[in-house]
């Protein structure tokens, strides 16, 4: 059985950081592209980064590039995301994610090419 230990969110002001992790258990993710998605109250989820199973290659969503960063340590088996500067509309619920394929070439932005881990945790961004 998988056990995921999800921690990182909380209340922040704008211009503020947080850093997420996702440590798994019970299974090992390592040959799995992994990606942060966030949800937002009345707002579909969306890939928020990706980071393929090499860890040579990555993706950002439009609103995050250049104040996010994803990263992996596969000898943890966690996974982090490192959000910078957070604005208003970053306020949602983040979980960590797998692709649904094993080693895939290439990292997908498709929300359903993603299965989500463990319960998410609540970033709310407010002044």
């Amino acid at each position: 059985q998988v056990q995921v230990e999800d921690t990182g969110g909380g209340l922040v002001q704008p211009g503020d950081s947080l850093r997420h992790s996702c440590a798994a258990s019970g299974a090992t993710f390592s040959s799995f592209t992994r990606a942060w998605v966030r949800q937002a109250p009345g707002k579909e989820s969306e890939i928020v980064a990706a980071i393929s199973w090499r860890g040579d290659s990555t993706y950002y969503a439009d609103s995050v590039k250049g104040r996010f960063t994803i990263s992996v340590d596969n000898a943890k088996n966690t996974v982090y995301l490192q959000m910078n500067n957070l604005k208003p509309e970053d306020t949602a619920k983040y979980y960590c994610a797998r692709d649904v394929v094993y080693k895939r070439s290439t990292v997908v932005a498709g929300r359903a090419e993603y299965v989500q881990w463990g319960q998410g945790t609540q970033v709310t961004v407010s002044s």
